[in-house]
């Protein structure tokens, strides 16, 4: 071939070898390397090139040279393998080209004539997605590490945008580590627990007591805990399209079953009702809501509300609510729980402080039992022993809930007109408007918009590949539309917390990415 790219000859190679670009993945896994499709995807197409380590991890599966394979002037074909270019090298000593510590860790634990045993991932884990950091996250840190600056617009995560903890907050937290040394109790410290319950009463939770509440290293912890206590093998739970990819992830992940059912875009992002209620079955155990809703900033009013209560009351389903934007509601609209509309059903409420006093950092969230709990008996025994298993969550974390809770809530600053949110809200919902072939609905609350490309227009048939090819062209990180487990390629999830000069330029380039795009 002589001189070529490194993609031409990684193609070249794979054609003679027979091998396709998931042979390299499955390859990687066995291997315990870490390598995903996209990153394969991308060395194939010429937009990047693997590290050193990845390079040589090509090489020895295609069994070619690997300064070959990097474009050096090179033979393509290894000594051992002369004569013989359709078999791949077995490489079995240092002067085949292992390294040291390879040839030693082979040496010791791999006797001569008996396969290494290989430790692989739980099978578990094949239907759990969390993109929100994931392959194209790993490709956008790669490019950090080599010096180019990346605007995250993909995760919602306030502090790196300058949203600053209430300093009264602070102050309680550093006034009282000196007594959060210990454990507290499993579920929390009672000051805590004895604020939350407040919270609860306020916002209608039905039968709640202290005993009802359990505070978390964040919701993250406890919607992984409670989906642990209640689900078998084959149980069903159904969770919005698109959701939060956690939910989804943490069903399969205790054993039970994801069904989607779709949120519908023409009509402000709701649940779609007759849809979910198909999709009920025989095995469903309980129903998801996210309100408002991540990654579509949609609030739910009381009607649709009801009838998802009228539905699980029909079907005898507990309802789990994740409500950890109910203070980020814009418009001068309210929001309202669902479980204070079933008060004759078992509900589980989650909430906590990441977001309204911008501090995810500090990991405090808490669940709320409320409802019929004369039905979940066994379940609450459950969650229980989960909980102490777990001894207790963040104990300086916890100091601080009464505070934050109590008090001027300095988020209401920020989405009332003239508030950072708010404005930022509005700019970046006419931006995206105004770029032929994106289509957006309005936020009502949260910090996120889930946009629509017209897929015919620019040709897109993968969503993913969509992120990378917008990281790689204009060093903006979004979170494709497939990672909230939405069923078509022509969605994506912008985080509009920067401040409006920096989301002016990122929708400038991604305009200016769209005038040319075609996948």
């Amino acid at each position: 071939m002589g001189e070529a790219s490194f993609a031409s000859r990684l193609n070249y190679a794979m054609a003679l070898r027979h091998m396709k670009q998931i042979d390299f993945v499955h390859a990687a896994a066995a291997a315990n390397v870490k390598l995903g499709k996209s990153h394969v995807s991308q060395y194939a197409s010429g937009k990047t090139t693997p590290r050193p380590d990845i390079m040589r991890f090509l090489a020895d599966t295609l069994g070619v040279r690997e300064d070959w394979l990097a474009g050096g002037d090179a033979p393509m074909e290894r000594a051992e393998q002369a004569g013989d270019a359709g078999v791949p090298a077995v490489r079995t000593s240092e002067s085949d080209g292992l390294n040291p510590m390879e040839t030693e860790r082979k040496t010791i634990t791999e006797p001569k004539g008996q396969a290494m045993r290989r430790f692989t991932k739980s099978t578990k884990l094949d239907n759990v997605l969390y993109d929100v950091r994931g392959p194209v996250v790993d490709e956008a840190a790669r490019m950090e590490a080599t010096g180019t600056h990346v605007l995250k617009l993909n995760i919602g995560n306030p502090a790196p945008f300058g949203f600053r903890t209430p300093d009264e907050v602070i102050y309680d937290m550093a006034h009282q580590l000196p007594e959060c040394e210990g454990y507290s109790a499993s579920k929390g410290l009672f000051s805590a627990r004895k604020a939350i319950m407040q919270y609860s009463q306020l916002k209608n939770l039905p039968n709640v007591s202290i005993e009802d509440i359990y505070t978390g290293n964040g919701v993250s912890e406890l919607i992984n805990l409670s989906m642990s206590a209640l689900l078998d093998n084959g149980d069903e739970v159904l969770i919005p399209s698109p959701d939060y990819p956690l939910w989804t992830a943490c069903v399969n992940l205790a054993g039970g079953t994801a069904v989607h059912y779709l949120c519908d875009e023409q009509a402000e992002w709701y649940p779609d009702i007759d849809d979910m209620r198909v999709k009920i079955t025989d095995r469903t155990k309980a129903i998801v809501v996210i309100n408002p809703n991540n990654p579509t900033g949609a609030l739910y009013p009381r009607e649709v509300l009801q009838q998802i209560v009228d539905l699980a009351r029909e079907h005898q389903l507990m309802i789990f609510s994740d409500e950890i934007y109910d203070r980020l509601v814009m418009d001068g609209m309210q929001h309202i729980s669902i479980a204070s509309l079933a008060p004759d059903l078992f509900c589980v409420t989650f909430s906590g402080l990441s977001k309204s006093h911008m501090i995810a950092g500090y990991r405090v969230g808490w669940m709320v039992l409320s409802g019929n709990k004369n039905v979940a008996r066994d379940y609450i025994e459950g969650i229980n022993m989960l909980t102490n298993m777990r001894i207790c969550s963040n104990v300086p974390a916890q100091s601080i809930v009464q505070t934050a809770l109590g008090g001027h809530q300095s988020v209401n600053d920020y989405i009332i007109p003239g508030g950072r949110i708010y404005e930022q809200r509005d700019y970046i919902y006419n931006a995206l408007n105004s770029i032929p072939g994106v289509t957006a609905v309005k936020p009502k609350a949260a910090f996120y918009i889930f946009p629509k490309l017209d897929v015919k227009k620019f040709n897109i048939s993968d969503d993913e590949q969509f992120a990378l090819d917008l990281l790689h062209d204009e060093r903006i990180l979004i979170t494709r539309g497939g990672g909230f487990n939405w069923h078509e390629p022509d969605h994506f999830r912008i985080v509009y917390l920067p401040r409006i000069e920096v989301l002016k330029d990122a929708t400038d380039k991604l305009a200016d990415f769209l005038s040319y795009y075609r996948q």
